[in-house]
């Protein structure tokens, strides 16, 4: 059984935003604009091919912010969506929600006056670049920031209690009862300060 953890959700007019069906948005409209130029967008995309990562179990959503620079356009994000997790307690399959921001700079590939190619300064090497149809592509760093955000101990609960040690039964099911278990001879120690006896 999958276990689905609770979010918090909340709604806002979107009358005015627009909804892209994916992680490539045309900007060609805001580069024609001057700098300080700020564009919001609502997303709402489908879930990504996470490759060797957990699996999506609902799309990309949130609001994608767009600032027109005097070089290109700074994109910051607050994104949420679900991972395919397992319980680091008792390994129940659970649904998780996770919330990851994007803060890039993007830099056009040509100028969009003239249509020249845009060189790249040496220290903008690794930049997002914007494509030649001035299209900004998130999928690869939505991608990372989902990776990035999977939790290191996912819980199903805050209070799991896991799986017992002895038979590995999940202990948030209905109690169960073990016989008593000859101790290992190397412990015989231990239980003697603890004040138990085998007469007891």
């Amino acid at each position: 059984m999958t276990r689905e953890i609770p979010t918090t959700t909340w709604n806002r007019t979107q009358s005015s935003l627009s909804e892209p069906d994916e992680l490539i948005f045309n900007v060609g409209g805001l580069l024609s604009e001057p700098a300080g130029v700020v564009e919001e967008l609502f997303v709402d995309a489908p879930p990504l091919n996470l490759e060797d990562g957990p699996a999506q179990m609902r799309g990309v959503t949130g609001e994608l912010h767009l600032s027109r620079t005097n070089r290109g356009l700074i994109a910051r994000a607050t994104l949420s969506t679900a991972l395919r997790l397992s319980c680091s307690r008792c390994l129940t399959d659970i649904i998780y929600p996770v919330e990851f921001k994007v803060d890039e700079e993007a830099l056009p590939s040509i100028d969009f006056a003239t249509g020249a190619p845009v060189a790249l300064e040496e220290d903008d090497s690794d930049m997002l670049r914007l494509s030649n149809h001035h299209e900004l592509n998130l999928n690869s760093v939505v991608r990372d920031a989902i990776v990035l955000s999977e939790p290191i101990a996912p819980l199903c609960r805050e209070d799991c209690p896991g799986l017992c040690v002895v038979c590995g039964y999940e202990l948030a099911g209905e109690p169960h009862y073990h016989a008593d278990q000859d101790i290992d001879p190397r412990l015989e120690g231990l239980r003697g300060l603890l004040g138990t006896s085998d007469r007891e």
